[in-house]
C-alpha cells in the first residue's frame, strides 16, 4: 500500500466556461497576494485563448501573463 503525501500548500482552481478572462485574473491574483502560500491554477468547461484584453488589464496593473 503506497501513501499520499499531501502537497505542501494547498491547490486553488479557478473555473469558468472558457478560461480567457475571469478565471485568468482570479488566478493572477491569487498568485501575486498568496502565490507563496497556495499552488493556483484556471482551467475552462470550454477552454479557449486568453482574451487580449485581459492580458492587457493585467500588465496595467503589473502582474505577469506569460504563464496564463
Amino acid at each position: 500500500m503506497t501513501q499520499h503525501t499531501p502537497p505542501s500548500k494547498p491547490r486553488v482552481l479557478f473555473i469558468c466556461t472558457g478560461n480567457t478572462a475571469r478565471s485568468q485574473m482570479a488566478q493572477a491574483l491569487l498568485e501575486h497576494h498568496a502565490g507563496d502560500r497556495f499552488d493556483v491554477l484556471s482551467a475552462g468547461l470550454e477552454p479557449g485563448l486568453i482574451h487580449p484584453l485581459t492580458v492587457r488589464v493585467l500588465e496595467e496593473v503589473g502582474l505577469p501573463t506569460t504563464h496564463l
